[in-house]
């Protein structure tokens, strides 16, 4: 049996290992934990649904992809499913909370903007680059898909991801 540490460094693995070699920072978040703790929670569905999530929502800049995977998965361990729109036990808070973790930690690691993928960017590589513009290969030049760029970010979303169910009991 795992340890929390070793599913950590799964996890985190994962998600750099795919991010350095397929891209898209929200599916690679969300297959790490499919593929660590998420089983059957995580649909092949809502994975495909997280593509349009890469690159800071469409290469917006907006919203980090490996925020906005991460949670994402936290969602399929805790939300409010369509049958329960009521919700009258309060899941979506619980969920709300559980997602302001994982934003806290990003916030922690990339500043009080670190929610925010032109900002990681900045602080990564100094400047933030629109990927579907046609600054990718600068933005690969850069150090974009390099261990320490935005696979990093992508791993230690995972891995914290990993860390809050378990501080949650939820693994």
């Amino acid at each position: 049996m795992e340890t929390v540490e070793e599913i950590k460094q799964k996890a985190y693995d994962i998600a750099h290992s795919f991010e350095m070699k397929y891209g898209c920072c929200a599916q690679c978040v969300l297959i790490a934990v499919k593929n660590t703790v998420g089983g059957e929670k995580i649909s092949d569905n809502a994975f495909r649904l997280t593509t349009g999530l890469g690159a800071g929502l469409g290469g917006a800049g907006y919203a980090c992809g490996a925020l906005t995977g991460g949670i994402l998965a936290l969602s399929a361990f805790v939300g409010r499913g369509i049958e329960d729109l009521e919700d009258a036990a309060g899941i979506r808070f619980k969920t709300f909370r559980l997602a302001r973790k994982l934003v806290e930690r990003f916030e922690a690691e990339y500043g009080t903007d670190g929610a925010d993928c032109r900002t990681i960017h900045t602080k990564l590589f100094g400047r933030h680059f629109d990927i579907v513009s046609g600054e990718r290969d600068a933005f690969l030049a850069a150090g974009g898909h390099d261990a320490a760029g935005c696979p990093a970010v992508c791993g230690k979303s995972a891995q914290w991801v990993v860390e809050i169910l378990d501080e949650e009991g939820l693994l």
